[in-house]
Order: C-alpha cells, then structure tokens, then sequence
C-alpha cells in the first residue's frame, strides 16, 4: 500500500494518526468496506457565550440529516459546550487551529458572529459558497439579505423589538434554509448523571424542580427578588414537589441563603459538565434568560422562562415551556439597569410563576 490509495476524503480519515475502522476493526483503505467519502464540508463560526453556542446546534442536526456523511467544523471559543460525537472537529479560536482553518476548504462556510475577528476569518476561509456575516470596507457585512435583517436587529433597538422570528428561524435563514424544529445538541456526562441520580432518592418520588435562581453579572436587571424565591420554594413544598437551588459561584451565597431559609435542597457549585448532568437529573427548569434556559431547553426539560428585558420572540421552547413576563411591561429593552423606581422583576409574583409549574407538571405527566 502506498500513499496513493489512501483515502483522504474518507469522514473518517484523521491525518495524523490512525482511523476507528483502522483502530479498532483493523480496516486498511484498498479494502475497507467502511470507506464514507465525504459529501459536504460545512464550517461554522459561533465565536460567543456558551448559550449562543449551544443554541446554534440545530443547524449541525440540519446538515447531519440531509447531507450523507456531511463533515462538520465549528471554530469557537466555547469548545467545551459541543457534542464531540455530533461534529467531527471543533476548534478553539486560536491561532494553530485557525491556521488549519484557513488552509482547508470548505462546500459551505457560516459566520453567525458580527465580531470583527469572526467577520473578518470568514473573509479570508476559502469556500464554495458562505453565509451570514463577513467583512469588507474595514466594517462588517451582511451576505444576503436575511443577514442584513439580522444585522440591523442588532445594531438598532427598534428594529431588534419588532422581531418576530426566533433566532433559529434567523440563522437558517440566513443560510438560506428553512428551521423545522430541529433540536439542540449537548453531551451528557454518563457518570456525572448517575451520580446525581441520587436525587431521585432524596426526592422521594417528588417531582424535582429545579430552581436557577441567577442570571449573570451582565444584565442584573433579569434578577428576581429574594423574597419572590423563597416564598415559591415554600410554596413548592407545600405542594410535595421537591425544589433544587441551581446556581453557579455567583449564585453560591443567595442559594444558601435560601437553602438556610427554606430547607430546599441545594448541591454546591460545580463544573460546568457536572452541572449539566446535575440539571438532566430534574423534571421541570425555573430560570431567567440565561445559560441554563440553553441547557435546560438542550435536556428537553420543560421550562418556566423569566423574561424582562429582551425580544420573547427570540426565544424557542420547542413547545415545552411558557415564558412569564411582567405585567407592567419593561423600559429597559436590553438593559443593563433599571429605570423605574419599582423594578419590573417585581411584578412577576411567585403564584403566577407556581401556576405555570403546575400546568406544565400536568402536561408532563398527561393529566
């Protein structure tokens, strides 16, 4: 055999260091009958906060079901967030990997990222055909035109609250596909998820809601009252459901507080991996616009969504939710603090919020 017959379009083929067929079955390309030439080479650039990232899957399930043996990069600074056995190479953005990057070539090239350093590599990737944001005059650019629409959305409040259009509807668009509902993807750690199993044991046959009571240091204007947690804990146990307090290092302190308080059960703070088997281990998701609605939506667990400041139209539940605004609205469109005297988070009461716990407890269990 010589480097001839080798089959370097295989989806298969490594480069450096040998195949699963050669590895593990002992296959050598002039007779392998696991040969899958590959029919498109897609890169995806999604740069952003692990949420973003995570909610831009749908488009890896898209490319996965209609193209055999499609081969699928993604360059991110968020690796850690995507599903390994679902995309065949993930990238950090870092200068080795961008280099290998821009000496490829690609059928179909995606930038969904208006950052300069984003716009600026799909200009220089080398592809057949490319979608979404690129750069050119020394300024960003739109593709086409549901790019541009996008753009504007994000560069002018008024047009960003006049979307109607969830932000996959956006993004296919802006490849010029049509969203079908297709899911989020995320890995699960099988030992992380066995090990908080054992919530299952405390629960006691209760359904287990999970509470994430924070929302990031960047839009503070999301946050909940303390007082509003404490009494819907209160009023999920009077109920026999069984609340979890979720939360990450910023939320460390306020979840004990609560804990101290009500008795509702909270694990800690965790990896980023554990806490995502953590939250799998949960029926039903309470949350603020956040990474956890990601999550959560990823794990297809049904969700009650805090909305304030943002577009609701953004947001995809895939049916499995309800998003609860305040009644009084909200002046802060995006906003980082609030205008009013009286915060609009206060007009979300805790008897609205345990209301929608029941009824999606109901759908969920198909009473």
């Amino acid at each position: 055999m010589s480097p001839k017959t080798v089959k370097y379009d295989c989806l298969y083929f490594k480069g450096e260091y040998p195949c699963e067929p050669n590895k593990k079955r002992g296959k050598i390309c002039k007779d392998c009958d696991e040969y899958a030439p590959i029919s498109k080479k897609v890169l995806i650039i999604k740069l952003g906060a692990l949420g973003d990232v995570i909610r831009t899957t749908p488009l890896v399930v898209y490319f996965k079901e209609n193209y055999i043996n499609c081969h699928i990069t993604w360059i991110t600074k968020s690796p850690e967030i995507l599903p390994k056995h679902e995309i065949n190479e993930i990238f950090p953005f870092q200068y080795p990997e961008v280099s290998v990057v821009l000496n490829n070539k690609f059928d179909i090239a995606i930038n969904l990222d208006k950052d300069k350093e984003a716009c600026i590599l799909l200009n220089q990737v080398n592809a057949d055909v490319k979608y979404g944001f690129s750069w050119q005059d020394g300024h960003i650019f739109a593709l086409n035109k549901s790019a541009e629409e996008k753009l504007l959305t994000g560069l002018f409040d008024e047009y960003s609250k006049q979307n109607t259009k969830s932000y996959q509807e956006e993004i296919f668009e802006m490849c010029n596909l049509c969203f079908n509902n297709e899911k989020f993807l995320l890995d699960v750690n099988t030992s992380y998820l066995e090990k908080w199993n054992t919530i299952k044991d405390k629960a006691d046959g209760k359904v287990i809601i999970g509470l994430n009571t924070g929302c990031g240091k960047r839009w503070l204007t999301r946050l909940w009252p303390d007082a509003y947690w404490i009494d819907l804990i209160k009023m999920l146990q009077k109920k026999n459901f069984y609340p979890v307090l979720l939360g990450g290092k910023d939320e460390d302190c306020m979840n004990l507080k609560y804990s101290s308080i009500t008795g509702a059960f909270y694990p800690g703070t965790f990896s980023l991996e554990e806490f995502i088997a953590l939250s799998a281990n949960c029926d039903i998701i309470v949350s603020a616009v956040s990474m956890m609605m990601h999550i959560a939506i990823a794990l297809g667990k049904p969700l009650v969504l805090f909305n304030n400041i943002f577009n609701k139209n953004e947001f995809e539940l895939y049916d499995n939710g309800t998003i609860i605004e305040p009644e009084s609205g909200c002046d802060c469109f995006y906003g980082t603090f609030c205008k009013r005297e009286r915060h609009c988070m206060n007009d979300i009461f805790p008897e609205i919020v345990f209301e929608e716990i029941i009824k999606l407890d109901n759908k969920r269990s198909g009473k």
